[in-house]
């Protein structure tokens, strides 16, 4: 019997394959856009604009304070009643995108704060506007720190995209639920669902450990 379920899992892999270049694409769209935004929205947010931290705290905090899943149907089901209507790709991509700016804002932010506060000072008493301190100043020592959970951060929000099946885009996770419906082994099928995500995932930890890694060994020798 078991026979039997491997060969047609094998028939399958085609889809698999096809569910995976949609988890790719949705993976690598919503990382650089919530990349972009992240570091953005965390430059903002070390700015000296009260009214722009409040706002960026409040939108950090309610994207983290509320779950993925929630999030995902208001853009998909709730925006059409406004007259918003977006295909599931799209809405999958924006929610992601809005769901890892807010964490890579925090990651940014907290990098950026951890920098003295003398050395922006003594740049801007130096001639340096803001801007310019910010860019040859602060972030070139932020960025060490950055990389480590950043990298943690992008296997997280990888993952989280097997949430987007549950508005119908055929990624990994939903071509493993439409199999597992022909297949009644899902020891198989989702093994197989689970073996596709690490084999995408697996290089970012390897690497995140390697950053951390040397980041603990350079700080031991300060």
């Amino acid at each position: 019997m078991w026979g039997i379920y491997f060969s047609n899992l094998m028939e399958s892999l085609p889809l698999f394959f096809k569910g995976l270049w949609i988890t790719l694409e949705v993976s690598l769209l919503s990382l650089l856009l919530s990349t972009l935004g992240g570091f953005l929205l965390g430059i903002i947010r070390s700015s000296k604009v009260r009214w722009l931290q409040y706002i960026l705290a409040a939108y950090v905090d309610l994207i983290r304070g509320t779950p993925f899943l929630v999030q995902i149907f208001i853009v998909f089901f709730i925006l059409p009643e406004w007259d918003i209507h977006l295909e599931a790709f799209t809405s999958a991509i924006l929610s992601l995108t809005i769901y890892g700016t807010a964490y890579i804002c925090e990651i940014v932010f907290g990098a950026i704060r951890a920098v003295p506060g003398g050395q922006v000072e003594a740049a801007i008493a130096s001639g340096l506007s803001w801007r310019q301190s910010m860019q040859h100043v602060v972030l070139p020592q932020a960025l060490r720190p950055i990389l480590p959970p950043l990298v943690g951060q992008y296997v997280l929000l990888i993952k989280d995209t097997a949430v987007v099946s549950v508005i119908g885009l055929t990624d990994i996770t939903r071509v493993g639920w439409l199999t597992v419906q022909r297949i009644p082994e899902g020891i198989l099928v989702f093994g197989l669902v689970g073996l596709f995500y690490f084999a995408i995932c697996y290089p970012l930890i390897w690497l995140s450990n390697r950053l951390e890694a040397r980041m603990t060994v350079e700080g031991s020798r300060l």
